[in-house]
């Protein structure tokens, strides 16, 4: 059994793989002053209510964009299971070839879609993540990740217009029935939620022609289940695909 853990800025998704296939997942709120004993008690409760064995535990995936919860997790798994995780950078194995012009500055996120999504099709591919950030994570066929696109994620978008705009409300991420809003928050929708399937297309586009051959195309992301299905290019949606990812790179080095 190996548990993987996906630190974000807003949430930390964990899951359990076994047998090669992701059994359990759960999430939490990032927290601000959270100590290691804290978390351990959150998967202590998330084991028993799955029936789940602490012992069973053979290792342990970890993928961070807060630097300060990696120590917080690393000190968790050295305190508690005498472990020492298998943190996701641009020096493991990863069964891909990093061109980004400084690898270290690629989020070990947007590393472990883009693992997750070449394991999966073995072709060029590309990965849209509709999270606190709407990326693009491009690898071609050569097994090579070239880079991509990082711009605002819907609920920041719409959290940015709500604090720094007056006037502007809270909205609901949902899509209007029409493009030309009628009150505020119909314009408000229509301008991020409408506004993200353009933005999303018109990218997709743009990759697909500058990357010279006919690539996958997946989603993933908190947003990317409601997002996928009116976009023109994206093929399918996978909640889980850090995880995935994340699981494919504990393997390649775990030895």
């Amino acid at each position: 059994m190996i548990l993987t853990i996906d630190i974000g800025n807003t949430q930390i998704e964990i899951g359990v793989f076994r047998n090669e296939q992701l059994f359990k997942s759960w999430r939490v709120a990032s927290g601000t002053d959270r100590t290691e004993d804290e978390y351990m008690n959150y998967l202590d409760y998330f084991f028993r209510i799955s029936e789940l064995r602490m012992q069973d535990l053979q290792g342990v995936g970890l993928a961070s964009v807060v630097p300060n919860k990696t120590f917080i997790f690393e000190k968790m798994c050295d305190k508690y299971w005498g472990i020492k995780p298998v943190v996701v950078s641009h020096e493991l194995k990863l069964g891909l070839k990093i061109l980004y012009s400084d690898p270290a500055m690629v989020g070990a996120d947007r590393i472990c879609n883009a693992v997750a999504s070449y394991h999966r099709y073995h072709q060029a591919v590309v990965v849209v993540d509709l999270g606190t950030a709407t990326t693009f994570d491009v690898v071609n066929s050569k097994a090579e990740y070239l880079g991509g696109i990082i711009s605002p994620g819907i609920e920041t978008t719409a959290w940015a217009l709500y604090q720094r705009a007056a006037k502007l409300p809270k909205i609901s991420l949902n899509f209007p029935e029409k493009v030309i809003g009628q009150t505020t928050e119909q314009s408000m929708q229509s301008g991020i939620m409408l506004g993200t399937i353009k933005l999303v297309d018109g990218l997709l586009e743009e990759i697909i022609n500058e990357l010279g051959e006919k690539p996958r195309i997946i989603a993933t992301g908190g947003l990317g289940r409601i997002i996928q299905p009116r976009t023109r290019y994206i093929e399918e949606y996978f909640p889980h695909l850090v995880l995935e990812g994340l699981y494919q790179v504990y393997r390649m080095n775990s030895v």
